[in-house]
């Protein structure tokens, strides 16, 4: 058994401890937000937030989350991904989308360890999610927007 906060509330998973976190999260818990992109951690379609960290679900076995904090797409909160948020509606981001939810927590990730980015910040924390319809321009753009939101 293997058990964990996702969302704040407690999770207990009964199957194979080799199952990677993503489809706990889909399959099990039902939330759906966060994507099946390539299932090797390199599109960032999957990320969630482990701990406060960046985390790719995909290849993360269920087993290394025990006692840990996940957070999705559906829970992410605060006043990083609040402006996020509004910088990806107002700037609007997305195109098709399927890449979106992996680029917000990796972007409120970033804001949170770096509150004013620089475009070389942006750019090492985004590297591992790639946008199909590349809106890179737009996401970077956000980012700068939310940062200096948070500035007040």
């Amino acid at each position: 058994m293997v058990t964990f906060t996702l969302n704040g509330k407690d999770i207990a998973f009964d199957g194979d401890p080799d199952t990677p976190l993503l489809w706990v999260i889909r399959d099990e818990a039902g939330l759906t937000g966060t994507k099946y992109g390539c299932g090797i951690a390199q599109c960032g379609a999957c990320t969630v937030h482990l701990d406060g960290m960046p985390r790719r679900s995909c290849v993360t076995p269920v087993s290394t989350v025990e006692g840990s904090d996940v957070v999705t797409i559906e829970g992410v909160s605060g006043a990083e991904a609040a402006a996020v948020q509004a910088a990806w509606i107002g700037l609007d981001v997305p195109q098709c989308g399927y890449c979106q939810s992996g680029q917000i927590m990796s972007a409120v990730a970033l804001l949170q360890l770096v509150p004013k980015p620089s475009d070389a910040d942006i750019d090492n924390a985004m590297a591992g999610n790639i946008c199909r319809c590349a809106t890179y321009v737009r996401i970077r753009r956000a980012i700068h927007d939310a940062a200096a939101t948070l500035e007040g």
